[in-house]
C-alpha cells in the first residue's frame, strides 16, 4: 500500500547545553518543574521527584502514582551507582481461576500471551497490580534529597488543579483508547466527552479544553503532607484499594503496605573501555547486559557495519530473556504506557528513572476516591501455567524498564526509554553509539536504530541505506518503517550527559511533548 506521508519533511531537536543542571523528560512542563527545583538548590533526586509527579499529571496515560518502575542513581561524593527497584506485584488475593483462556489466539495488547476471557488481565479492575512508585520516590528522597518533600509535589498539584490541557496530541492519544475507557464510568467521565466520545479539540491551537483533575490534586496534596505512607498502608491507599475491589479487583491495604521499594546492588557491566550500571532482577537490565556481552565479541569498525552485530546480539539476549523470564512470540504493534526521564545536577549527581502503568491508560480504570488512573501490571504475567513468569498471587511483575548509567570516552551519562519490549534495543544501541563511536547525545539520537525485540523480525528505520537493510535481511525478515510521533515504531529515549564542565540533555526527536530543559541561573 502506498504511503501518503511527506518524504521531504524533517523534524529536528536541539541538544541543550549548560554549566549547570539538566532535566530531560517526555513532557516539557515536567522537565521545567525539575529544572526549577535544580535552580532552587535541589539535588538531582529532588528534581526527579518533581518531574515524576508532574509527568503523572500531564501524561496520565503513561505513568502516575499507581505505577511502578526502576531507577539508577549516581552519587558524585561516593563515586557509586545505586539501583532502586519499585516494581509492581500481583495482589495476594488474586485468583488464577479468574483468568481462563479464551481460545481466541494471542492477546491484542503489548505481549503475545494467549488471550484471556474478556481480556481481564489487560482491561478492568482485575488487571490492577500493586504499585510502588511513590515509595520509590520517597526512598531516594529520604536518602539524598535536600528540599522538603511537600515542595517537590507542589508543581504537580498546581498542574492538577488547573487540569491537563487537551491539545491535538492529547486528543489523538485519548481517541485511540476511547472504546476501552468508556467501559469504566470514572475513566469515561475523566477523559471522554459526554462519557463516550473522543474529546474535540481546536485545530487552531487556541482551545482551552482541560481534563478535570481536581480529585487527583486532592490526593497529591495528601501525598505531599503524609508521604508514601498515605499510599502504602494509609487511608489514601485504603480508599483506592476499596475502589478497585468494588469494581471486581483484588487490591487491598495490606497489598499496598507490603509492596515497597528496595535499593539493590547495581548490575555493573564492563564493555570494552566503558562501564555501564543497570537495575538487576526482573527488569530489562539483564537483557541489556546480555546484549552488551554479545556485542563485545565483535569488532565494530563503523556505525553502518554495526547493525548486523546489533541484531545478532539483541536476538540472543531476547531469546535468553524470553526462555527464562517470559513467553516467546511476536509483539503486537501498539503503544506502551511508560515514561523515562534523566537528570543531572550542577554537582554531577545523576538519575535515570523509568516509571510505567504498563499499557496506554493502564487498566483503563480510574479510582473515583483518588482520581488516579490505575495500572494493568497483571498483563506482565503469562496466563498459561507452568511457564516462566506465569500468573500467580503475590508474584513480582517482570518489567521491561531499563534505566542505565554509563561511563565512556571521558563522559558520564544517564539514559533510558519508554516503549515496552522495544526499550532494551534502543538503550543498547544508544549506549554503543556513545561508547563505540564516541558520539555525543545529538549524533546518537539522530542515528537510525533497529528493533529486534520480537526475536523473529527486525524493524529497521527506513532511513538506513539499502546495503544495511540487505545485511539485516540475511539475519531475519526486515520491516522498514519511518520514525513518527504516532504510531511508535521504536522506543522513546531521554538522556543527559556530563563532561565535567559542561552538561547536555536530549529527548527523542519524534516525542511531541518531550524536551530537555536546563537549570536557569
Amino acid at each position: 500500500m502506498s504511503e501518503a506521508l511527506s518524504r521531504t519533511m524533517e523534524i529536528r531537536k536541539h541538544v541543550v547545553e549548560t554549566e549547570r543542571g539538566v532535566v530531560a523528560s517526555q513532557h516539557r512542563l515536567a522537565s521545567e518543574a525539575g529544572a526549577e527545583v535544580l535552580r532552587a538548590g535541589g539535588d538531582a533526586v529532588d528534581a526527579a521527584v518533581a518531574c515524576s509527579f508532574v509527568c503523572g499529571v500531564l501524561e496520565p496515560w503513561m505513568s502516575g502514582p499507581t505505577g511502578g518502575g526502576a531507577a539508577m542513581h549516581w552519587r558524585v561524593d561516593s563515586g557509586d551507582a545505586h539501583a532502586l527497584d519499585f516494581g509492581m506485584r500481583a495482589p495476594v488475593g488474586l485468583k488464577i481461576e479468574d483468568f481462563p483462556l479464551s481460545g481466541e489466539g494471542a492477546a491484542a495488547d503489548l505481549f503475545p500471551w494467549e488471550r484471556v476471557v474478556d481480556d481481564r488481565n489487560v482491561i478492568g479492575a482485575k488487571a490492577v497490580a500493586v504499585p510502588a512508585l511513590v515509595d520509590g520516590l520517597e526512598a531516594a528522597h529520604r536518602r539524598w534529597g535536600r528540599m522538603p518533600w511537600a515542595e517537590l509535589l507542589a508543581p504537580a498539584i498546581a498542574h492538577a488543579r488547573e487540569g491537563m490541557r487537551v491539545d491535538w496530541y492529547a486528543a489523538l492519544i485519548i481517541a485511540t483508547a476511547t472504546r476501552d475507557l468508556a467501559r469504566d464510568p470514572d475513566a469515561a467521565a475523566m477523559f471522554l466527552a459526554d462519557g463516550q466520545w473522543p474529546r474535540p479539540f481546536s485545530w487552531t491551537g487556541i482551545g482551552e479544553d482541560r481534563i478535570d483533575q481536581s480529585r487527583m490534586a486532592d490526593s497529591l496534596d495528601i501525598l505531599a503532607r503524609e508521604g508514601a505512607a498515605a499510599m502504602h498502608g494509609g487511608d489514601l491507599g485504603a480508599a483506592m484499594a476499596q475502589d478497585i475491589r468494588d469494581k471486581g479487583g483484588y487490591l487491598t491495604r495490606d497489598d499496598l503496605a507490603g509492596n515497597r521499594a528496595a535499593f539493590k546492588a547495581p548490575l555493573s557491566v564492563a564493555y570494552r573501555d566503558a562501564l555501564f550500571h543497570a537495575v538487576p532482577g526482573l527488569t530489562g537490565g539483564a537483557t541489556f547486559a546480555g546484549a552488551l556481552a554479545g556485542l563485545a565479541k565483535t569488532e565494530l569498525p563503523s556505525p553502518d557495519q554495526a547493525y548486523p552485530a546489533y541484531a545478532r546480539a539483541l536476538f540472543a539476549a531476547y531469546r535468553d530473556r524470553l526462555e527464562r523470564m517470559g513467553h516467546d512470540g511476536e509483539i503486537p504493534e501498539c503503544a506502551g504506557s511508560t515514561t523515562h526521564f534523566s537528570v543531572v545536577d550542577r554537582d554531577g549527581n545523576m538519575v535515570a528513572h523509568t516509571q510505567t502503568l504498563l499499557s496506554l491508560f493502564g487498566s483503563r480504570v480510574v479510582s473515583p476516591s483518588t482520581g488516579f488512573l490505575m495500572n494493568n501490571g497483571i498483563m506482565w504475567f503469562d496466563p498459561v501455567a507452568g511457564r516462566p513468569n506465569s500468573l500467580g498471587p503475590g508474584k513480582t511483575c517482570l518489567m521491561n524498564v531499563c534505566p542505565v548509567l554509563g561511563e565512556a570516552n571521558g563522559r558520564r551519562f544517564a539514559l533510558g526509554a519508554s516503549g515496552g519490549r522495544k526499550i532494551v534495543s534502543a538503550v543498547t544501541q544508544l549506549a554503543s553509539f556513545m561508547a563505540d563511536f564516541g558520539m555525543d547525545l545529538g549524533a546518537a539520537f539522530r542515528q537510525p536504530r533497529i528493533d529486534a525485540s520480537s526475536g523473529e523480525q527486525i524493524v529497521a528505520d527506513a532511513a538506513l541505506p539499502a546495503e544495511i537493510v540487505a545485511a539485516l535481511e540475511a539475519i531475519a525478515p526486515v520491516k522498514a518503517v519511518r520514525r513518527s510521533m504516532l504510531p511508535y515504531p521504536f522506543a522513546c529515549p531521554s538522556a543527559v550527559m556530563d563532561e565535567g564542565d559542561r552538561r547536555f540533555g536530549m529527548t527523542e526527536t519524534m516525542s511531541a511533548w518531550g524536551d530537555a530543559v536546563v537549570e536557569r541561573e
